[in-house]
């Protein structure tokens, strides 16, 4: 009676997950999907949409299993893309076994000021992190890709993805639709085609705190460029939350600006008076350009189906700082992990299972990192004086972010793990207020 019972129990739970997933993916009943009896084109195990380092990396670790692979990108690569392009050290753990790092500068040093004033330098005796051009290190990410199998497309245009209707052969498939209405079927998608992409949009990507970067690329003379060799310059700005920074790659500085969406002309005028401080205003930007960021709400979904979101296309990226570099590699990799279990499932049940398992690695890792930085954010945007002191007046502080920078900890498991910092984020937090 009991073996029954459980049995019975677990049939039921069955078709509940079943009817779960039926709804996620649209579908109204079994009979609804094509009998599969005429021809059908190839389908991928794993298609990857946007190859930055999200896509790439989701495409290498799938690709890596043996799986077939295939990687969309509607630009051709190399292309340039707005960031920083500072590498940290959870990035570098993140990257391919042998990747070599296009570096263009190795970081010592920190100058840290408050809007232009009470300037102080930070040095450390080794490397805190390094800086990259995204397109060479994009690029090299896709290669990587490659070299593991994947076959890559570029010029392609993503309009949607679909897991039912004429286009989806069987339950175990999904369908990427291109801009010429080709159909690619997949036994599992990954989305990695940025905030405002198609695939975060049919997942239901809810996007929280959103805010504008600008950036300039400056080609600068060599005396300049020796003067910030091995130096970066972070500002805490004017407008609440924001920040600049200046980094140098050889014969050129990055210079960026980043404060919340709304803030559009003052976050312009920030960036024309950081760029004259620092006194880089009779040199021509090779490259100006701009972009939106976007942070995930707690509770925002990361699959529908058979549709994994990672990088900035789930809104995955440090509150705090913007940095997404990191967060795209490590979720990349982890969709793509994830994604080859999904394509290997037989059925709605498994296939739920193994995105509900992506998503609790997620909120476990990145997930906690987020919440922290989201407190330190709140922090920063009220007292950046009380912070701009610590950091450059208290050791342990300045010890922290050189571990954070290196890799030795994060945000979310230097809090986790020290009671000494778990109070000392409380003591800042009451300050704060």
């Amino acid at each position: 009676m009991r073996s029954r019972a459980r049995a019975k129990g677990r049939d039921q739970e069955r078709k509940q997950i079943v009817s779960s997933e039926n709804a996620d993916a649209g579908n109204t009943h079994p009979d609804d999907a094509p009998s599969g009896d005429g021809p059908s084109a190839p389908v991928w195990d794993v298609v990857v949409v946007g190859a930055g380092p999200a896509g790439a990396s989701a495409a290498y670790a799938a690709a890596v299993t043996g799986r077939r692979v295939l990687l969309l990108e509607k630009a051709e690569l190399p292309r340039y893309k707005t960031c920083g392009g500072g590498i940290i050290g959870p990035s570098r753990d993140a990257l391919p076994p042998g990747f070599e790092l296009p570096l263009q500068d190795r970081v010592h040093a920190v100058t840290f000021s408050l809007n232009g004033r009470f300037a102080r330098t930070r040095r450390a005796k080794r490397m805190m992190f390094g800086l990259v051009n995204r397109p060479e290190f994009d690029a090299g990410l896709v290669e990587q890709a490659q070299k593991a199998g994947a076959e890559l497309r570029t010029g392609v245009t993503v309009s949607r993805v679909e897991q039912h209707g004429t286009t989806v052969p069987d339950r175990r498939t999904a369908a990427v639709v291109l801009a010429d209405g080709e159909v690619v079927l997949a036994r599992a998608v990954v989305g990695a085609d940025g905030s405002a992409g198609r695939i975060g949009a049919h997942v239901g990507v809810k996007l929280d705190q959103v805010d504008l970067g600008l950036e300039a690329e400056i080609p600068v003379p060599e005396t300049v460029a020796e003067d910030w060799a091995g130096r970066v310059l972070i500002d805490w700005g004017p407008m609440p939350g924001s920040y600049g920074w200046g980094f140098p790659k050889g014969d050129t500085l990055t210079v960026g600006v980043i404060s919340a969406r709304g803030e559009g002309a003052a976050t312009k005028r920030y960036l024309e008076d950081f760029i004259a401080r620092l006194g880089l205003a009779g040199f021509e930007p090779a490259v100006s350009s701009g972009h939106l960021t976007r942070c995930r709400t707690d509770d925002s979904p990361l699959s529908r189906g058979r549709v994994l979101v990672c990088g900035d296309a789930a809104g995955l990226l440090e509150p705090w700082t913007r940095e997404g570099i990191s967060f795209a590699l490590r979720s990349g990799r982890l969709a793509g992990e994830w994604a080859v279990r999904i394509a290997e499932a037989g059925d709605a049940v498994d296939a739920r299972r193994q995105a509900l398992n992506y998503a609790f690695a997620i909120k476990a890792g990145l997930g906690v990192e987020m919440a922290v930085g989201k407190r330190m954010l709140t922090l920063f945007a009220k007292r950046p004086g009380l912070l701009h002191a610590t950091l450059t007046g208290f050791r342990p502080a300045w010890q922290a972010f050189v571990d954070i920078t290196r890799g030795k900890t994060t945000l979310g498991g230097l809090v986790r793990g020290s009671s000494v910092a778990r109070r000392a984020l409380d003591a800042l937090d009451r300050r704060g207020r």
